[in-house]
């Protein structure tokens, strides 16, 4: 049965590693005949890849079926991802949805749209997240000098706030031969940079009695590839092995980003996270002992159930001490069947947007005092894109830099001098 559907436009909601998979989806898609167009655009065929890790982000989810909507009030819309695996039948009820696919199925889309009739009410197609077993390799072509390799999916922890395991399933992922595979599909392209993504990339191999430092050892010998990134990693995974070899890397670059979540131990405890606040600090330390020039960026929660005044001025304290680079700072969310919902007594939103406030705050003054500790130096700066004469890209750890140039230098390496901090970014010299 062909599709009577001939151009598509995509949407991802969420993380790097939903943006690897939705485009691996598109590449299906122009695979079998479909003519990709923008977002914004008329399509037949809207596919919406959403996350669910807030409420926000289901609020996200519902307004991009109904902008696509305005856009072509006769399409078909599909929606996947975290949140469909969670709640199917609530997308379904909003008006206009064709297509529900849950986490099993979302690789299977283009079948499940040629193969069924899609008219009136939703068709849903969700299974029990333990049935989820497979890996899917993917990786992003979006950009012409990065990409996001998918190497690890789903999740085996716990946490008490988190709903990722029941919307992805059981920790899993390739072997390192068919990762490796994938890197030297990337290295075919233009793509310089690879981020390595996945929603607990630390654990990848366990199911096929590898390990993370042995994938990056191997992935370091593909030519072709300047540079690899590591999007996330558990500090309890982040050891002193994977520090060292990123250290004496010449791709694998001086950028961690290390979720903390909360400088409570109390806290941390009844999230369930698998470490304390020292370990947090010992690998912080560790990084920057030997990479004093390495950036560093960290996740925080605010509003756990039960932080108390007490419990927020431990996280404040341990990240004034610490030499980190950056906060992405997240206000709690309530999720449905997470155990965190029974935690007593929940947190003011006031109090939430102002512990929040107080965080962004020192997010930017750490990030001046990285920028600054740099300012005077030369850098490897990847030019990402160029507009009225300015290039902009990041330098190997990850600072923001501007020089006047050309075009035709984006996807170049350029070596550049850090000259001067300004409205968030540096502004370099070129090297005479």
């Amino acid at each position: 049965m062909g599709s009577p559907y001939k151009t598509v436009a995509f949407q991802t909601l969420g993380c790097k590693l939903n943006f690897a998979e939705t485009s691996t989806l598109a590449r299906d898609f122009s695979f079998h005949g479909y003519a990709q167009v923008e977002i914004d655009n008329p399509a037949d065929l809207y596919v919406i890849n959403t996350c669910s890790v807030t409420d926000n982000a289901n609020k996200k989810a519902r307004k991009a079926v109904r902008r696509a909507l305005r856009k072509s009030p006769h399409a078909k819309v599909a929606v996947l991802g975290c949140y469909a695996q969670l709640n199917p039948q609530k997308i379904a009820e909003i008006p206009g949805v064709s297509m529900v696919v849950g986490t099993k199925d979302k690789f299977n889309l283009i079948e499940k749209m040629e193969t069924n009739e899609i008219e009136g009410q939703a068709v849903i197609f969700n299974s029990e997240i333990d049935s989820v077993t497979d890996f899917n390799p993917s990786y992003s072509m979006g950009e012409r000098t990065r990409s996001f390799l998918k190497v690890q999916d789903g999740c085996d922890y716990t946490c008490s706030f988190c709903t990722i395991p029941l919307a992805r399933g059981k920790s899993r992922s390739a072997d390192i031969t068919d990762t490796l595979q994938q890197a030297r599909k990337i290295a075919e392209t233009e793509i310089k940079e690879i981020v390595l993504t996945g929603v607990n990339v630390g654990d990848f191999g366990k199911d096929h009695g590898e390990s993370f430092i042995e994938l990056i050892q191997k992935l370091e010998k593909v030519e072709g590839i300047d540079r690899y990134r590591i999007s996330s990693i558990e500090p309890n995974l982040l050891t002193d092995e994977i520090i060292n070899f990123t250290a004496n890397s010449e791709k694998f670059l001086p950028h961690f980003h290390i979720p903390l979540q909360s400088g409570s131990d109390q806290l941390l405890k009844a999230m369930r996270r698998r470490y304390n606040s020292d370990l947090f600090a010992h690998r912080i330390d560790t990084i920057k002992t030997i990479m004093p020039h390495a950036c560093i960026g960290v996740d925080v929660i605010v509003g756990f159930p039960g932080e108390s005044d007490k419990n927020f001025q431990e996280t404040c304290y341990l990240l004034n001490k610490l030499d980190v680079s950056y906060l992405h700072v997240f206000s709690y969310s309530q999720r449905d069947n997470t155990d965190a919902v029974q935690i007593e007594p929940k947190v003011s939103q006031h109090t939430i947007a102002e512990r929040s406030k107080i965080l962004h705050r020192l997010s930017m003054e750490k990030k001046r005092q990285f920028y600054e500790k740099n300012m005077g130096t030369t850098k490897q700066v990847l030019f990402e894109n160029w507009e009225e004469g300015v290039l902009n890209g990041h330098s190997e750890n990850y600072i923001s830099v501007s020089i006047k140039g050309d075009e035709d230098e984006v996807n170049q390496i350029i070596p550049v001098k850090l000259v001067r901090f300004e409205d968030g970014e540096i502004l370099g010299g070129r090297l005479k």
